[in-house]
């Protein structure tokens, strides 16, 4: 049995709500796994759609108790990737839904996705956990956890091509006044002080407990203070966006094809037809919109152009093709073109940050898993461009989950706002598009620009460059959204500095941790 020792356990005595925390504690070693892994999925909880922060407050608390107890490092990480299993996987659920858009194919994949990925994922939790273990109870194990835990997250939005999705920052992302410490210290650096203040309960100094109450008072006085700021003026440009709610099993069927371009036809005329004069026009389709190749089908850019308002700009997903001498698809890229009232093409981004298993085949082809329909990889673009297309600002494109990357989205020169089209319809009613929504307006927030996000089944919004919601279609809604485009605020700090700040505050909190302990073992007190 594990159990606590006694500097751990006069630790947990001493802290506010020590009882349950002994408890877990002193648990045998499988029950301080399930126990782990049940903490961990409770702090999912926390995550979009639901936001439950108070959870945090047992659930990290809970963990370094746990950790606290273990006799060795194997005993601490094992509790930690437990925790961890049971975070993902309670955040990640929904990648099954991915699979049941064609379950004859993908049955056998269904009970292993997601808790292989979870698998993956609780593997960075790890290393912050044998951080954790190494400091002694109180303060300095929370703080060191929390930069641990940071610096990890971050290296999971770049390692392996990166999958910076739910950073625990996000837990903030229902409202705007939460998120504007975004604009300083990035989405990893609201991570950094939502673990801070989680961990409160396993410490028992007032002193630390009134420090966190005036940073949490500093964090909601400059929301406040942001907020209240004057709008720049913004510019003529009026935003249609388009969400035709076409699901994802019948999205690319033949007998389908012309249906779902009429669908969407039909909701631009609609729209057209109540636009006020005096300003340009912006419609928005989502990401690959229709099956017709929109770059190089002429007839279905004479149709699109039928539709627009006059004088509108369409940006649209779609699929772009280069073929060989027989005629055959040679390469293809996930694209968003801009096309003029004239039916002309003015602009073309392709997708950089590919999704694997989806849109390519990592390690060669090994694993014989591919989601999307197709046969071929998607090639990757070069990388973020700000594009120009009559009458419009120049904007950002990302597409699909290429939104999810902190301090990657906006391209150089610095757009005036960002264009996100997306479909997630392969997640169906799950968590999984109010997650991808939340890193939409973290990225508004981070950058102080707007974002227009168009979703083939929702959710589609419009966010100002503060993170305010300014107009929003459901999940599953069919029909389509018009607002003023807003305007942008001058570069943020985040902006111009990107993760240098987190990182920076995260080796900070590791180093006054480990200082500290240094100090109290030469003191012989420690």
């Amino acid at each position: 049995m594990d159990t606590a020792g006694p500097a751990g356990a006069a630790a947990l005595q001493r802290a506010p709500g020590h009882g349950l925390l002994v408890r877990l504690a002193a648990q045998p070693r499988w029950r301080a796994l399930a126990a782990a892994f049940g903490l961990g999925l409770l702090s999912a909880l926390a995550l979009p759609p639901v936001h439950a922060l108070p959870v945090l407050l047992l659930a990290v608390p809970g963990l370094l108790a746990l950790l606290g107890a273990a006799r060795s490092w194997r005993g601490a990480a094992a509790r930690g990737f437990a925790w961890g299993f049971g975070h993902h996987l309670g955040g990640l659920y929904w990648v099954t839904e991915a699979l049941l858009t064609d379950p004859a194919r993908w049955w056998w994949l269904v009970p292993m996705a997601a808790p292989a990925l979870a698998a993956v994922m609780a593997l960075y939790a790890v290393p912050p956990v044998l951080a954790a273990w190494f400091l002694p109870p109180g303060w300095r194990r929370v703080v060191g956890f929390a930069g641990a835990w940071t610096l990890a997250e971050m290296l999971r939005g770049v390692l392996f091509t990166g999958f910076p999705w739910n950073p625990l920052g996000s837990a903030w992302a229902f409202a705007a006044l939460p998120i504007q410490g975004a604009a300083v210290l990035g989405v990893h650096g609201l991570s950094l002080l939502t673990l801070l203040l989680a961990g409160l309960p396993a410490v028992a100094s007032r002193r630390v407990w009134a420090a966190g109450g005036a940073g949490m008072l500093v964090l909601a006085a400059f929301g406040a203070w942001r907020l209240s700021g004057p709008e720049p003026p913004r510019p003529p440009v009026r935003l249609v966006l388009v969400q035709a709610g076409v699901a994802q099993a019948e999205k690319w069927r033949e007998d389908r094809r012309v249906d779902i371009l009429r669908r969407y036809l039909d909701l631009t005329a609609a729209a057209a037809g109540r636009m006020p004069g005096g300003a340009s026009v912006a419609v928005i389709w989502p990401e690959t919109a229709t099956q017709f190749l929109l770059a190089q089908d002429p007839e279905a850019q004479r149709l699109v152009a039928a539709a627009l308002p006059p004088g509108a700009t369409l940006l649209a997903g779609t699929v772009r093709a280069e073929w060989d001498a027989n005629d055959r698809p040679a390469r293809l890229w996930n694209s968003l073109i801009a096309l003029d009232a004239a039916g002309e093409m003015r602009a073309i981004y392709d997708k950089s940050h590919l999704v694997p298993f989806g849109e390519y085949m990592p390690l060669g082809g090994l694993l014989p898993i591919r989601i999307a329909a197709g046969g071929m990889d998607f090639s990757a673009g070069p990388g973020p461009v700000a594009l120009s297309a009559p009458g419009l600002p120049p904007f950002g494109a990302l597409i699909c989950y290429e939104v999810i990357f902190p301090g990657a989205v906006a391209p150089s020169p610095r757009p005036a706002w960002l264009v996100n089209i997306t479909n997630d319809a392969w997640f169906g009613r799950s968590a999984g598009p109010w997650q991808h929504l939340a890193a939409a307006r973290l990225r508004a927030v981070e950058e102080g620009l707007p974002l227009a996000r168009a979703a083939q089944t929702g959710i589609s919004a419009v966010f100002d460059a503060r993170g305010r919601r300014l107009a929003l279609l459901a999940l599953g809604e069919v029909g389509t959204l018009t607002t003023d485009l807003p305007a942008a605020v001058p570069p943020t700090p985040f902006a111009q500095l990107g993760h240098a700040i987190p990182a920076g505050l995260a080796l900070m909190a590791i180093g006054f941790a480990c200082l500290r302990r240094r100090e109290r073992a030469g003191s012989g007190t420690a």
